[in-house]
């Protein structure tokens, strides 16, 4: 629930179905340029429309939850700034008791500073591919992430199908075994994202 000091006025009880605090940021930005476009700022907007309209709002490959049991979540993280913000999203929002991470990466990112943003946050990752051009490969990643959290919390898998069935393995053996669930998280590529949300929603198609 969000109250917003815009540039025409206050708009309270907002409710935006996103999460992390990053995302209520956003949903500011979003609102004082509705402003400036429609009236320069100077007005108030109906409030009741604002308040539809943030409720309708979505954000695919951003902390989005595609399938439960275990839930999987896909975010598209790229860069070590985003993926800060996603683990404290993460930490904020919810509370499971393991978290498995399926990372890819392109070759032209800092992929180590992605993965030690995730540290903290994960108990194995699962380096994996994108198919993609520029794709780091996944035994590359893997390497990266053994660098930062350990080689016995790394599992390399370069299919991105396969990457996604061992992650729901591990995340459903965490799950019988503690009292919390359990959660997969892809993460590390818009291209691994879009590729894993088209293998795990397959009427939805890649994301744009």
């Amino acid at each position: 629930m969000l109250t917003i000091r815009g540039l025409g006025g206050i708009y309270d009880e907002l409710w935006l179905p996103l999460h992390g605090e990053h995302q209520a940021h956003n949903a500011a930005v979003a609102l004082a340029a509705f402003e400036s476009f429609l009236g320069g700022g100077q007005q108030r907007l109906d409030v009741a429309l604002v308040r539809e309209a943030f409720a309708q709002a979505t954000a695919p490959g951003r902390l989005e939850i595609v399938r439960r049991s275990p839930t999987v979540l896909l975010d598209a993280a790229h860069n070590p700034h985003g993926a800060r913000a996603t683990a404290e999203a993460l930490r904020e929002s919810f509370d499971f008791g393991s978290v498995i991470a399926v990372v890819g990466a392109m070759v032209d990112k800092d992929v180590s500073g992605v993965l030690a943003e995730f540290a903290d946050q994960v108990d194995v990752m699962v380096a994996t591919t994108a198919n993609d051009p520029r794709a780091m490969p996944a035994a590359e990643v893997g390497e990266l992430a053994s660098q930062i959290v350990g080689s016995d919390r790394v599992v390399v898998v370069p299919a991105l199908a396969d990457a996604l069935e061992v992650a729901v393995t591990l995340a459903d053996d965490a799950t019988n075994e503690g009292t919390t669930a359990a959660a997969v998280l892809v993460v590390g590529s818009v291209a691994l994202v879009g590729q894993a949300r088209a293998l795990l929603q397959p009427s939805s198609g890649e994301m744009s």
